[in-house]
């Protein structure tokens, strides 16, 4: 059966390098952030659950965004 839906255009260089500046705007922040607190406070995000549960959590919306697929565009 042939899919009748009309075909979506795939992200462009510019939206992929937008979205990768994006994250590593993050992730250099995240990085400062922590640098910048007390002691006890950085170790147990580091080394405790609350990194494990990021990376749970994280790594299940990602899974749940890829399986529930691209909406369909019905059009006018």
């Amino acid at each position: 059966m042939p899919d009748d839906r009309p075909a979506r255009p795939q992200p462009g260089w510019l939206e992929v390098l937008g979205v990768a500046a994006a994250v590593v705007i993050v992730v250099l922040g995240a990085a400062a952030l922590t640098g910048i607190l007390p002691g006890p406070v950085r170790q147990a995000i580091l080394n405790g659950p609350v990194m494990i549960g990021v990376l749970i959590v994280g790594t299940g919306w990602l899974l749940w965004r890829i399986s529930r697929g691209r909406p369909v565009d019905d059009g006018p």
